[in-house]
């Protein structure tokens, strides 16, 4: 099988600019290709996930993939699936951005030494060189008014204003391929069903500046959009969006997020987002159909997720919280892993003396009052690290601290709060 016909199986493929030509290319020779990514935060997100695992795809199949981190772009802000203008960001931030993505993607691609060694490259290596009357009279001359407004990105801004500066993103992105394919022999650029428009503006530059000339190569393959079953917007949670950057989500969560995968979801994320086989991912399949209640294939993908974004370490330690979380054996825990597992669990500050348990339950309003507390100690219904406690005269000392740092307490079933001592 080749590296189209399985990006096809997986369903990966929305569109290309020639099928036929591009199958033939790819068989012929060693392709060198690129994805580009905007620097708009310090982080990428699972929405960036797929374009960057397809990179990954192809430079398993032995060709050459460059990730382009737009330092230039990033300045200009893409219209493309967005009904308002980007604020814009000053050169200081939009570097420390870039540098930031740079390092995410080579966590992912292998950037190492070999043949197919993936490359980083920055557009503002370039685009910050060119002068006005350079930009208009060798590229912009190439693109008429006409063209660009029936482009989708333009077309469904019309309405609502786009400025000058967001029109002219399309040249721009134009302008990296041809770059890249004179610099870089690139002939092949990918991206995401949006950016269509973009990819083939820039297919239209390589072969206009190269009028005359024998042999000009290029294509363009752009990516489904991800979809969920239940309608919501795929990477987002009540938490708001799924970073890579474990410091904005940490591994648990990140892991958490596959786990839950609607059923419905989860064999097309194992097609999307893993290089398991197929023969493998028909297998889980059939678990799906066959005993959803033991929910094999999330756990599959959440394991194969959490390694390929983080590491081993990380994905053994989310498999701990959520162990810890599901048994109640809280004690096991660090207190790192109890900072990722109860990130989002009301918490209360207080210092390291010795205090009532019942004194502890009202102030951080785990029972509503000492004549309640009570009750709920005497009815089995508080738990001091995942132990029962009912005893009415105990105080919270030193052996109840975790790390000397925390405290969990348990209110019923599910209710977890998180006691956090200063130092």
């Amino acid at each position: 099988m080749d590296i189209l016909q399985d990006l096809e199986k997986r369903g990966l493929v929305n569109q290309i600019t020639d099928e036929e030509g591009l199958r033939k290319h790819l068989t012929e020779k060693q392709v060198t290709l690129y994805c580009g990514f905007d620097p708009t935060g310090d982080s990428l997100h699972i929405g960036h996930l797929l374009p960057v695992l397809l990179l990954k795809r192809f430079q398993q199949a032995g060709h050459r993939p460059i990730a382009l981190v737009g330092g230039g772009t990033g300045m200009i802000g893409d219209p493309s699936g967005r009904s308002t203008e980007r604020q814009l960001n000053s050169a200081e931030v939009v570097h420390h951005y870039s540098e930031k993505l740079k390092d995410q993607l080579a966590k992912i691609l292998n950037f190492d030494e070999g043949e197919n060694a993936a490359v980083a490259r920055n557009n503002h290596e370039w685009l910050s060189k060119m002068t006005i009357i350079d930009f208009l009279r060798d590229t912009g001359k190439h693109f008429g008014v006409n063209y660009m407004l029936a482009k989708d990105s333009v077309e469904s801004r019309i309405e609502s204003g786009i400025s000058f500066t967001e029109f002219s993103y399309m040249i721009l992105q134009s302008l990296d391929f041809q770059k890249l394919n004179e610099k870089e022999n690139c002939t092949l650029q990918i991206g995401g069903s949006d950016q269509w428009g973009n990819i083939t503006a820039g297919l239209e530059l390589i072969r206009r500046s190269a009028a005359g000339e024998k042999d000009v190569e290029a294509y363009g393959l752009t990516m489904p959009l991800i979809t969920k079953a239940d309608g919501s917007k795929f990477g987002k949670t009540a938490g708001g969006a799924i970073w890579l950057d474990r410091d904005k989500t940490s591994p648990y969560e990140f892991y958490q997020f596959w786990i839950n995968a609607d059923d419905r979801d989860v064999v097309k994320f194992l097609k999307y987002f893993t290089f398991l086989s197929h023969e493998e991912i028909a297998e889980l399949e059939k678990e799906v159909e066959n005993q959803p209640e033991k929910r094999v294939a999330q756990k599959r993908l959440a394991e194969e997720m959490t390694k390929l974004v983080h590491d081993e370490e990380a994905l053994r330690q989310a498999e701990r919280i959520s162990k810890a979380l599901f048994s109640g054996d809280i004690k096991e825990l660090t207190g790192s892993e109890i900072e990722q597992g109860f990130k989002d669990v009301p918490a209360f500050d207080t210092d390291k003396k010795d205090s009532s348990l019942i004194e502890l339950l009202v102030e951080a309003n785990i029972s509503s009052s000492k004549r309640q507390a009570r009750e709920d100690i005497k009815n089995g219904a508080i738990y001091i690290n995942g132990e029962r406690n009912q005893d009415l005269n105990h105080s919270i000392s030193a052996e109840d601290r975790i790390e000397d740092r925390f405290t969990i307490i348990r209110r019923g079933k599910k209710k977890y709060f998180l006691i956090r001592y200063s130092s």
